[in-house]
């Protein structure tokens, strides 16, 4: 919980590398998930792939998130800056 008002804290930040930094680390943690799977020798290829596949999908959904609530805050900044400065023509 706490994390998602940090990203969007982070993601209302002039800098829009701000919000970036926790989808990034979510990403990260997901391959280092990945590495970390224990792959048998007797699994086959198909086998192995639906296992990374899978983990590699299910490890991502909090990236998925993070950078929804990142593209959303930063879509309501452009919004809020395009009627700021239609508002600041309309005073001219």
């Amino acid at each position: 919980m706490g994390g998602i008002f940090l990203q969007i804290f982070l993601s209302k930040k002039n800098s829009k590398w701000f919000g970036l930094i926790l989808p990034a680390i979510a990403f990260l943690n997901s391959l280092l998930i990945i590495l970390g799977l224990a792959v048998y020798d007797g699994m086959k290829a198909g086998e192995i792939f639906i296992l990374v596949a899978s983990a590699f999908l299910l490890s991502n959904i909090p990236t998925i998130v993070l950078l929804g609530i990142y593209f959303g805050c930063r879509e309501k900044m452009k919004l809020r800056a395009e009627l700021e400065k239609m508002s600041i023509q309309d005073l001219k």
